[in-house]
């Protein structure tokens, strides 16, 4: 399939906005609130980038089941599947981090927002930069018009 190597430009960069994201946050989160500080840093990084990630790991494994057929129900059952179990693991998670005292929520919540808009814009980099080639029903010169 094409669109390999965009999904899998987008997860290098998202991986390195996410390590730039844990930096930043832990050194910031350390000097809010100490330890509960770079723990909440380091795990919401870690959350927004597993999950952002999972996304394209899920298109990229779901491509190779139905072998490139991206018209195939079954590649949209595998990732919409994927990002139904997303969002109920999210829940779960963030509300039995609600209750723990050895992280700090509010660094946790910026560092998962800023996970996700740094993922965001490595996402569009991605896009941007990778050429993906593209001929629809255009008969190319030399070759001879097919009838429907």
């Amino acid at each position: 399939m094409s669109t390999n190597a965009l999904l899998i430009r987008s997860l290098r960069y998202g991986a390195l906005v996410a390590l730039v994201v844990a930096v930043v946050a832990g050194v910031i989160g350390y000097l809010v609130s100490g330890t509960p500080g770079v723990v909440g840093a380091l795990v919401g990084t870690g959350v927004s980038a597993f999950f952002l990630g999972l996304t394209a790991i899920s298109m990229l494994l779901a491509g190779r089941v139905v072998k490139g057929d991206a018209s195939n129900p079954v590649y949209f059952a595998v990732v919409v599947g994927v990002v139904g179990l997303k969002f109920v693991v999210f829940l779960v998670l963030v509300l039995w981090l609600r209750g723990q005292d050895w992280l700090d929520l509010g660094v946790f919540g910026a560092s998962v927002v800023a996970g996700v808009i740094g993922s965001l814009v490595a996402d569009v980099v991605a896009f941007a930069r990778t050429r993906i080639p593209h001929v629809g029903d255009v008969p190319l010169p030399g070759e001879e018009r097919s009838k429907p």
